[in-house]
């Protein structure tokens, strides 16, 4: 999306051309009067290493930590290691020299005093130390907490921040923690009743307001009931008062609220008093500051300026801890200041628009798209899904080398406009969960879509996602579940796997049909039953696998006699292959496994 329709950009710029002197979207110039630049901003390669190093990373598991925490199996009090041998010189890899040793000797101290210790295996993921809170005490500072890591005679050290705040403060009406196992948000039941925090798949849209919210309240109930969870008002908002009507049926019909601040994110004082009024609001879940800063060209800071206001607002220090609610943005630019701009987020949020346009040549301003010049709309795109994969990998892969893995989630936003500027068409109902799922399989872990009011077909199809990704919770959302993604002649499929069951979650990316067997998946077929929990044009076969239609979606369920072994859950270290294409050590030539 843009900060306005994209109808209006066009014809502003047309409009006040003569006036303009330079125009640029992610750094690069567009129109046919400018020269080609190279915009730069683009993300370092990390160097190769030809020697193993080890990149230890270290966080609490739970974010942030509130008093009473400890008691629920499910939201442990422990210090999350990780402990990646790659051949990547990313954030923190240090050289290392394998022995047969198998594991690491890690010590948690916070200003000298021992927080926690224990084993960790080498190259393991997710391995929990537990310790007790009554060891520290709870502020809106955050704790610098160091982790040292010991093999045979070498040392590994790497900080990291741990935040532990107070009871909720009179003027605050809720929190939104992250489980950093999985990148999940848990929070409280977003009516404001008296619940447990469980993990919240966040699906919706970015929601036009004062053309769509505020002129019948009676929408938020029909969203509700459409299966969505999250509602993202799309300011400016005609007055405070229907603001307040519309956050107040909301709140009634148990969705929750992503504020969005786009319009004023880099103005101090407008910041304090929208924070400052919303933060009260028992369904807020999360924060939403800079709409497509890289496209923009915003200040290399300002992103961060802002999340950091806000959260010493929200109960927080300011200075890189948590408050009660993380911080969003959205970025449009496939490679242009990707870490200053996140730097300034918790969840970082892709949209790759490919839907109906030509991402060759720009329709809008006639001229070629290239890595270096041009603007169609989808930035560095090939026209196809996989654009928004391969974004989402990328996304990915730059927080693993930056150290952020763990700190930072990834969000997708589906294609759910069209007949407008670069986009000649609406995306039918099925793409749309294309569009959706693929995010998903890639690490996507909320669906906001740009936006509504959008199509009846996609509106249809994205309530049947949005239902069945209740079924869906339990695997996506689970930090037990071992997960791997595979695609299978242009069928982008994800399984999370938890004790004998499997969901697969699949789209076909092809223009016709296409069949994936339980063996392409590397599924058992025999004592296998399969039951599906999501139908956009697919279907089980016999026993064997799933058909899909042309661009059809489906959700699956396979249970199994003898389930695949999975060796990643809460309190044990497991095996993992890592981005970069840099894979795990291979053991067996050590005479280890």
């Amino acid at each position: 999306m843009r900060f306005l329709p994209a109808y209006l950009q066009a014809l502003i710029l047309v409009y006040f051309l003569p006036f303009v002197s330079a125009q640029s979207w992610c750094g690069k110039n567009y129109m046919k009067t400018e020269p080609i630049v190279p915009p730069g901003g683009q993300f370092p390669v990390p160097a190769s290493s030809v020697n193993p190093l080890l990149a230890l990373r270290c966080s609490q598991t739970i974010r942030p930590y509130l008093p009473g925490d400890g008691n629920d199996s499910n939201q442990p009090v422990s210090i999350l290691v990780d402990a990646p041998v790659i051949f990547s010189h990313i954030s923190n890899a240090k050289a290392i020299s394998i022995t047969n040793t198998e594991s690491l000797s890690v010590t948690v101290t916070v200003n000298g005093q021992v927080l926690t210790k224990g084993n960790v295996p080498l190259n393991s993921t997710k391995t929990e130390l537990p310790f007790s809170l009554s060891l520290l005490q709870p502020r809106a500072q955050a704790y610098n907490i160091t982790c040292t890591a010991t093999y045979d005679s070498q040392t590994f050290v790497v900080n990291s921040l741990l935040t532990y705040l107070p009871e909720l403060p009179s003027g605050i009406g809720s929190v939104t923690k992250s489980d950093l196992r999985t990148g999940a948000l848990l929070a409280r039941p977003a009516d404001g009743s008296d619940g447990p925090f469980a993990p919240v798949f966040p699906i919706g849209f970015y929601t036009q307001f004062d053309s769509y919210l505020a002129q019948n309240l009676s929408i938020s109930a029909e969203l509700a009931d459409q299966g969505f969870t999250i509602v993202h008002p799309v300011p400016t908002f005609s007055s405070q008062q229907a603001l307040d009507e519309v956050l107040d049926k909301m709140q009634a019909a148990g969705l929750y609220l992503m504020y969005d601040m786009r319009g004023t994110y880099m103005n101090s004082a407008s910041v304090k008093k929208q924070v400052n009024s919303i933060k009260a609001r028992p369904n807020l879940l999360l924060w939403y500051t800079a709409d497509e800063p890289d496209g923009t060209s915003d200040p290399l800071d300002a992103t961060l300026t802002a999340s950091n206001l806000i959260t010493s607002l929200d109960g927080g220090d300011g200075r890189g801890g948590a408050g009660y609610h993380p911080v969003s943005l959205v970025l449009n630019c496939q490679d242009y200041h990707y870490t200053e701009y996140t730097s300034g987020a918790d969840i970082v949020l892709q949209d790759a628009y490919m839907v109906g346009n030509n991402v060759t040549f720009s329709t809008v301003w006639g001229t070629v798209c290239t890595k270096d010049y041009g603007d169609c709309g989808c930035d560095n795109c090939q026209g196809a899904f996989e654009d928004i994969s391969t974004r989402m990998d990328q996304f990915r892969d730059r927080n693993f080398i930056n150290g952020w893995e763990r700190t930072k989630a990834v969000w997708t936003v589906p294609q759910g406009f069209g007949n407008e500027t670069y986009w000649k068409r609406y995306p039918t109902g099925k793409e749309w969960v294309v569009e959706s799922i693929v995010g998903i399989n890639h690490g996507g872990l909320g669906v906001v879509s740009w936006d509504d009011p959008t199509t009846p077909d996609i509106k249809s199809s994205a309530s049947l996602l949005a239902k069945s990704l209740k079924q869906m919770t339990r695997f996506i959302l689970n930090a037990s579940a071992s997960f791997r993604q595979v695609t299978v002649s242009r069928v982008d499929v994800g399984l999370w796997t938890v004790g004998s069951e499997t969901l697969v979650l699949a789209s076909n990316m092809n223009d016709e049909a296409q069949s994936v067997t339980l063996a392409d998946l590397g599924l058992p077929s025999s004592g296998a039953t399969t039951q599906q929990i999501m139908d956009s044009g697919s279907q089980v076969m016999a026993g064997s696998g799933f058909t899909f239609e042309s661009v059809g979606s489906g959700a699956f369920i396979v249970s199994t006699v003898n389930p695949i072994r999975d060796n990643s859950h809460a309190n044990t270290a497991s095996r993992i292959r890592y981005p970069l294409g840099s894979w795990m050590i291979p053991w067996s030539i050590f005479g280890l496994f």
